[in-house]
């Protein structure tokens, strides 16, 4: 094979009609002089036998050889191997072409096209594809560094508290044999300081978490998952209206997280439950989006129940109840009894009557005695009783009220096999019921003949 000393920065070409059986591997196309001289000198940096030469439409090639086709068949087979040249690499005909050799360090010029190149040569190729490029690389990624120890078995202690909370978590290695708790991979850096936040304010980390890049890990010793976390709001995008502070609380009471008043206040406890809830939903870190999020999900729960708006006619009692799944059955004296539909195994039971805080735990002790809240855990306070408790077969959950001078309240009984929905339900009851009539007001008196109950869906 014929050597060449040809530097293109000096201007020199040569033809090659006489390399009939000369190949050269083309790598890479690029058209104008800087992107030329940028991608060949990164070629001649890497391979002594760089070369260019001219393309249709102002297109240059840039290749390795010339050389025999043999050798070049081997040596493509070669590097793509070793993924050091482009997937799709190929091998081109050194003939008819102006080939000029890069020197690394020289000036590369885009070589010139060959628009009439002479009848006896072949002639130059009418089109070239520009070579596929390389991929970008991924974007890089965060893990959330939460806390860390020089004790192994003090790690791993740290790493099942912290997954109380963020099941993902994981246990990573440094260099320094240090043992470090971390959450992620997280993949971006807005998305991970914007949770970073968000946990810190629950009380999920603690103050001296910080976001490391995913480089900065080191082994993992324990693994976790990749978390599902919400992104922040678009950079400069119009923030949403936070919702009623009352709708947000009657929708943390739903989700189990606010044991408050509804009462629409800002206050610590209303805090507290958002900030805990934003970690548990992983909607958004915002708490705008988040709440709003929240009260959509408890809505369409509410529709998925079919919750119907009851009116009790016997206590005078509206409120949202699953009529579904429950059949009046009967009145008694303060009481308004619905069972069963269907075997659902729900049932619920009104009571309103005159009275005060005597009254109001008579009334509890009733609802004991019978067995509808079994072995029952009671809150009592000035006005108010709440009884929750279960057995085999159900839970129960009641309350009572002293309001304007009556006692009313409900109990609701529902299947122990799905306990949570029990809960959502009792809460919606508490949170919405109100009197829209006197109902029974004499409990001695003998009971008067069942008014059949009023439902219609709640919006």
């Amino acid at each position: 094979m014929r050597r060449f000393a040809l530097v293109l920065g000096a201007g020199l070409t040569l033809p090659l009609s006489a390399l009939a059986e000369d190949v050269v591997i083309r790598i890479e196309a690029k058209r104008g002089s800087e992107a030329v001289q940028t991608a060949a000198q990164g070629w001649a940096a890497q391979f002594p036998d760089v070369v260019t030469f001219p393309l249709a439409d102002g297109w240059t090639g840039i290749a390795l050889g010339p050389m025999p086709r043999e050798q070049a068949t081997a040596r493509l087979d070669e590097l793509k191997r070793d993924a050091k040249v482009p997937g799709d690499s190929f091998l081109s005909p050194a003939a008819g072409r102006q080939i000029a050799q890069v020197a690394a360090g020289t000036t590369v010029a885009a070589a010139p096209v060959v628009t009439d190149p002479p009848a006896a040569e072949p002639a130059p190729e009418i089109a070239a594809v520009p070579a596929t490029p390389e991929p970008a690389p991924p974007p890089p990624e965060f893990f959330l560094r939460i806390e860390s120890s020089t004790n192994r078995t003090s790690a791993e202690e740290m790493l099942a508290k912290r997954r109380e909370i963020l099941p993902e978590a994981g246990l990573w290695t440094l260099p320094n044999g240090r043992s470090v708790v971390g959450l992620g991979p997280i993949p971006d850096e807005a998305t991970g300081e914007a949770w970073l936040r968000a946990f810190k304010t629950a009380g999920a980390v603690p103050r001296d978490a910080f976001l490391s890049p995913a480089e900065d890990m080191g082994d993992v010793a324990i693994a976790g998952k990749p978390p599902e976390l919400g992104a922040p709001p678009a950079e400069g995008a119009m923030p949403l209206a936070m919702p009623a502070l009352e709708d947000i609380q009657r929708a943390l009471r739903w989700a189990g997280h606010y044991e408050g008043a509804i009462d629409g206040k800002d206050g610590p406890m209303t805090q507290a439950a958002i900030a805990d809830e934003i970690v548990r939903l992983r909607a958004s870190p915002d708490t705008a989006t988040a709440m709003a999020e929240l009260i959509r999900r408890r809505e369409a729960w509410r529709a998925e129940m079919h919750l119907t708006q009851l009116q009790d006619a016997h206590t005078g009692l509206a409120l949202p109840a699953p009529m579904d799944k429950l059949a009046f059955d009967r009145t008694e004296r303060a009481l308004s009894i619905y069972g069963p539909k269907d075997g659902s195994g729900a049932a619920l039971i009104l009571f309103s009557q005159p009275g005060g805080q005597q009254e109001m735990l008579d009334l509890a002790g009733l609802v004991t005695a019978l067995g509808w809240v079994p072995a029952p855990e009671r809150q009592v306070s000035r006005g108010s009783v709440v009884l929750d408790g279960r057995n085999e077969t159900h839970v129960g959950h009641s309350e009572g009220h002293v309001v304007d001078g009556r006692v009313q309240g409900f109990v609701l009984i529902w299947p122990v096999q799905d306990p949570d929905e029990g809960r959502r339900l009792a809460s919606e009851i508490s949170d919405n019921m109100a009197r829209f009539a006197p109902g029974a007001m004499d409990p001695t008196a003998p009971a008067p003949a069942p008014a059949m109950p009023s439902a219609v869906p709640v919006n």
